[in-house]
């Protein structure tokens, strides 16, 4: 995988952790984006998926996830 996977989220966000653990039980390298702590990150987050709800979920390949389940997270990463 050439490109990190990229998480927009915040650290209030019980799916957002849950996020973080499984890429993390997966070993998928991904950045972290706080759309709590900067405005600027919030408005990509709502450009990408058209709505605001966290986390979302950018893979390399261009396809995005919004509020995935762990199944769901672990289903796309077999398929990078």
């Amino acid at each position: 995988m050439a490109e990190k996977i990229q998480v927009y989220g915040a650290d209030w966000c019980g799916d957002c952790r849950l996020a973080k653990k499984v890429l993390g039980q997966l070993a998928a390298e991904y950045e972290w984006y706080d759309v709590a702590a900067s405005e600027e990150l919030k408005d990509k987050a709502i450009e990408i998926s058209g709505q605001m709800r966290i986390p979302v979920v950018v893979y390399p390949d261009g396809t995005f996830q919004v509020e995935p389940s762990a199944t769901d997270l672990k289903q796309k990463v077999a398929q990078l």
